[in-house]
């Protein structure tokens, strides 16, 4: 008996064990497949009626009980006239369809049909579509940007506006290179765009607010820093120390000019320079076609401003923050908002925090613009 209690516990155990492993297995697969087949999520939506509500809060709250129950009695009456145009104009809409699709031989018109054809039409706002880009050192960011674009330009008319609220300290030149070329598809189809930057668009942010057809920035916001900047460690000296060496064989005479753990030469050291100079006039290049009012070998000096200072020289065109540039279209256009959210990792999410932290403490260092 003993025996065989020994052996139906040690069953047991095995039981459990695979049936655990086989649970981690089912899990790994169920997170692959939803990244797969759930890569990301766009988002749109209508923030008049926000701003139009807080903007009705404040004003019942100044004033007194009599005057607060006229006001609800009135914006009552206001909605309801607005729903009732509205309808108005969709039922024109499809008289006017329906009399366009009749033949040109149909003798028997109804003539009511024609009269609605002739009424105008309550013509809708123009639209105010806000977008979002909070960039990291490698721009990855530049993902979901391309998706809100995209989204953008499927529907958007020639009445129509884009602001692009705008923060980042730069980055990798080939990153921040691509998310410019995404914001100049607004450019290159005459849609009016205007970047605006809260607190800093250095570098790299500038490279991609300078492609807006005009740029409003808070007044301590960070703008500028239009420079080339690049930073390698050299663990040579310390590895000959400890009696290591390292080969390293390349095809190419500038296959690699500096390196980590080799020597680094004089000709390495001078040709990396060059490519920095390059890059640097790359940069400058860009921004002078896009901003040609400005002194451009005043200003791509690798320093930054304060926005106050910037509009002086010509970076910025405008001192004000984001949400008072949105306010001021509050009246004439409706105001949508696009955001397109990825499926973050589990990893992700976690290195998340991690990550923006470190950004912040080496925020003038890094390789890149």
């Amino acid at each position: 008996m003993n025996f065989f209690s020994q052996y139906a516990l040690f069953l047991a155990e095995t039981v459990t064990v695979v049936v655990a492993i086989l649970a981690v297995l089912i899990f790994i697969i169920s997170q692959r497949r939803k990244s797969v087949t759930a890569a990301g999520r766009l988002s749109v939506k209508d923030i008049s009626e926000e701003y139009e509500q807080i903007k009705d809060d404040m004003l019942i709250s100044s004033m007194d009980e009599v005057e607060a129950k006229q006001f609800n009695k009135d914006l009552k009456k206001q909605k309801k006239n607005e729903k009732k145009q509205a309808k108005l104009a969709i039922k024109q809409k499809k008289q006017q369809t329906k009399s366009s699709e009749q033949t040109a031989d149909t003798t028997a018109v109804d003539s009511s049909a024609i009269e609605a054809s002739n009424e105008p039409t309550q013509k809708s706002k123009p639209k105010l579509f806000v977008l979002s880009f909070n960039g990291s050192m490698d721009a990855h960011e530049v993902e979901e940007l391309r998706q809100e674009i995209t989204a953008v330009l499927a529907i958007i008319k020639p009445e129509d506006e884009v602001v692009v609220k705008l923060e980042s300290p730069g980055g990798v030149v080939h990153g921040y290179g691509l998310a410019a070329s995404q914001l100049l598809r607004f450019r290159t189809r005459n849609i009016p765009f205007t970047a605006v930057v809260d607190k800093v668009a250095a570098s790299g942010g500038y490279m991609m607010a300078c492609t807006a057809n005009k740029i409003v920035a808070a007044p301590f916001a960070i703008v500028g820093s239009i420079g080339v900047v690049a930073q390698i460690p050299n663990f040579n000296r310390l590895l000959k120390k400890h009696d290591v060496d390292i080969e390293l064989q390349t095809a190419g005479e500038y296959k690699r000019t500096l390196t980590m753990f080799g020597e680094n030469t004089d000709e390495g050291r001078q040709k990396f320079k060059q490519e920095l100079e390059e890059t640097h006039l790359l940069f400058k290049d860009f921004v002078k076609e896009y901003r040609p009012n400005i002194n451009i070998d005043e200003v791509a000096t690798g320093e930054h401003w304060f926005a106050t200072q910037a509009k002086d020289k010509g970076l910025v065109d405008e001192i004000s923050t984001s949400d008072d540039f949105i306010l001021s279209h509050l009246d004439t256009h409706k105001i949508i908002s696009v955001s397109y959210q990825r499926k973050q990792k589990l990893s992700e999410k976690l290195s998340k925090n991690v990550v923006k932290s470190m950004e912040r403490l080496f925020f003038r260092q890094g390789n890149g613009l």
